[in-house]
């Protein structure tokens, strides 16, 4: 005997399938940009690093809107001086306003930074899209020279470099000192990331139709592969800032004409136990700064890197 089943069919009229099957060309093709812009602006440290930032370049760019001292003008008689209205932070030991200087410090921080970062995007770039897309002799020797300068400690060598430069000491000095020790990070980046990259199937399409390589590795592989290397120099950006500052904390940084954190707080350890308060408003500054910045790469990663932050 067979058993009759019964079908249960809804009305049409409750199941709008071209409500269902229609595509919303309306909205916006979503890439890996717009995710990471997504994803950043719901974060708070985003815009904590992002304020902090904006405002370094404002003090950096403007310091006469914060401070109408002269950071170099000194007073011994003010020496280890109380704070006032007028200098909110008080006197360094040479009589030299506090405020001041910090204010004055950051163009000089920002400034290193910033010329170590164009460095590191010229050589990084140029040796890492190079060598892991050419192959053969090319990876074999750029990736060697890449090796020497990464063997080197970057610090130890921009302290050789700035003691036989003594006489010339200045933000470019320093920068090249710096930058030219700390660009292989960037270029291996880049390579391993290229590598995985070129074989994509429009590379590959690209190559069927004749296009030249060098216009494919422009304008199709190197922005495909750029996400990373944006972190990476987000904190060598930070990196430089901690190298000027420590140079100049060794003596072998900037001269003396020049306004440095580091040099203020190698100048105020002295006076640690008796003024503190000389020491730890420069040290402030720097490690807000620093902090700035390593806090903007970590969302960097974290937004441009969707499978990292999954596994977290």
């Amino acid at each position: 005997m067979k058993r009759s089943s019964t079908h249960f069919v809804a009305p049409l009229e409750e199941t709008p399938l071209a409500v269902i099957d229609a595509v919303k060309v309306d909205e916006k093709p979503s890439n890996l940009w717009t995710d990471a812009w997504a994803y950043m602006r719901r974060q708070p440290m985003f815009w904590i690093s992002a304020v902090l930032i904006v405002l370094v370049v404002v003090v950096s760019l403007l310091p006469g809107l914060f401070s109408h001292v002269d950071p170099r003008s000194c007073n011994l008689d003010n020496s280890l001086g109380d704070p006032s209205l007028a200098h909110p932070l008080g006197f360094t030991k040479q009589g030299c306003d506090i405020y001041s200087r910090v204010i004055f410090g950051a163009n000089t921080s920002l400034a290193v930074g910033l010329i170590v970062t164009a460095i590191v995007c010229v050589l990084g770039i140029s040796f890492g899209a190079l060598s892991g897309f050419y192959g053969g002799w090319v990876d074999s020797v750029l990736s060697r020279i890449g090796d020497i300068f990464f063997s080197i400690p970057y610090i130890l060598a921009a302290v050789v470099v700035m003691s036989a430069l003594a006489a010339y000491r200045s933000v470019w000095t320093i920068s090249l000192a710096v930058g030219l020790f700390v660009w292989p990070s960037v270029a291996r980046v880049l390579r391993a990331e290229i590598l995985r990259v070129k074989n994509a199937d429009y590379v590959q399409a690209s190559i069927a139709l004749g296009v030249s390589r060098f216009r494919i590795l422009v304008r199709h592989v190197l922005p495909n592969s750029i996400a990373p290397v944006i972190v990476v120099i987000t904190l060598s950006l930070a990196s430089a800032i901690v190298a000027e500052a420590t140079l100049s904390f060794l003596g072998v940084g900037l001269g003396s004409e020049s306004i440095s954190w580091g040099a203020d707080i190698s100048q105020a350890q002295r006076d640690l136990r008796t003024a503190p308060q000389v020491l730890i408003y420069p040290s402030i500054a720097l490690s807000l700064t620093v902090l700035s910045f390593i806090m903007l790469g970590e969302v960097l990663r974290d937004a441009l890197d969707p499978k990292a932050r999954a596994l977290r």
